[in-house]
């Protein structure tokens, strides 16, 4: 169908954009590396679905969104993720859903909340995967869940997951997104994924793009281990456990909200309600050091659960062997700060 209106008998038809999320035209455009995905019936449907649907109302840059431009939805990684497999594998219908569903499992404000009350968003996005609504949609596309779930699983590794260190699309996705939304991409994506390949299931590029990718992945650890990051994630970490602590909110339901609703949670529960406030308006009183500094009755320990540093390849060759220096770039990520002391003034 045309961009433009369509007249029928009831006047001018509004069509949709071709970003459009919902699944309304025959193609779908990644506004980030401008690949026009055609949509398959089973993607159609799955974009329909409450799972993903509310993927789009929780930011993919987590608690960082608070302090920084890191707005976009995790809902937008996904469909970004769907359009490097769809640009690498178009003919892989198995990879392409796997895409699609690969974060549902995650909790509002994305990684934040990993390990409050012992929630996994790995455990919960397959638990998901077994159930309604996804389950029966796809095997009813003659997809199996359980080669979803093995896709998704990372053994054998596949382009979308691996444990194998190097880069995947999931992670190419996230760096060079976050990477536009910080304003520290120097590079057109559509050029670097034009001098991209897959070699053994990991991302390959020439020596400068790959140079390109190193320094994105740097620059992601950097937020992460960053005041804009640790501090308001610590905060709102703090008021979860909080809200569980004294309201019948259960870990299930919170795994399950969106941001907005867990943020109307913090607002209504008085024991939450005024830091809600302070994090989101007087975010600029937050402190952080890194480090174990010895504890005193108004701080609060935080530590992150890991640094994301996986590595491109280049030519086919890891980076060890082809690019020693960039190997030690993303080696010396190991000494960044883990854990820190997080206070208001």
């Amino acid at each position: 169908m045309n961009q433009g209106s369509v007249q029928g008998s009831g006047g001018a038809v509004a069509l949709p954009v071709p970003t459009s999320v919902v699944g309304l035209t025959a193609e779908f455009t990644d506004p980030l590396w401008r690949i026009s995905v055609s949509l398959n019936p089973v993607e159609v449907e799955l974009l329909r679905t409450e799972p993903l649907r509310r993927l789009h109302f929780v930011a993919h840059g987590g608690a960082s969104t608070i302090s920084t431009l890191q707005s976009y939805s995790r809902l937008e990684h996904t469909l970004g993720v769907l359009a490097l497999v769809a640009h690498f594998r178009p003919q892989d219908e198995l990879l392409r859903v796997a895409a699609l569903v690969h974060d549902i499992g995650h909790l509002p404000l994305s990684h934040t909340f990993e390990g409050v009350a012992g929630l996994d968003h790995h455990a919960i996005g397959l638990q998901s995967l077994r159930t309604d609504p996804i389950h029966p949609l796809i095997e009813q596309h003659g997809i199996r869940t359980e080669a979803v779930i093995t896709a998704l699983d990372g053994q054998p590794p596949s382009p979308l997951t691996n444990r194998t260190g190097l880069l995947n699309l999931d992670h190419l996705d996230s760096f060079v997104r976050s990477g536009r939304a910080a304003g520290r991409l120097d590079t057109d994506p559509a050029l670097i994924l034009s001098r991209l390949d897959l070699k053994d299931s990991a991302v390959s590029a020439d020596h400068e793009t790959a140079a390109s990718l190193v320094d994105l992945i740097c620059a992601e650890a950097r937020l992460h281990t960053s005041w804009d990051s640790v501090g308001p994630a610590s905060v709102v970490r703090r008021l979860a456990c909080q809200l569980l602590d004294n309201t019948t909110l259960t870990p299930a339901r919170l795994a399950r909200m969106t941001d907005p609703q867990l943020w109307s949670a913090f607002d209504s529960c008085a024991v939450t309600r005024a830091e809600s406030a302070k994090i989101r308006y007087e975010l600029h009183r937050l402190n952080v050091t890194a480090g174990h500094a010895p504890a005193n009755p108004s701080d609060w320990g935080f530590a992150l659960r890991k640094i994301y540093n996986s590595a491109p390849m280049v030519e086919g060759q890891r980076l060890e062997a082809s690019a020693p220096e960039l190997a030690a770039q993303l080696d010396a990520l190991r000494s960044l700060s883990t854990d820190f002391r997080v206070w208001w003034s």
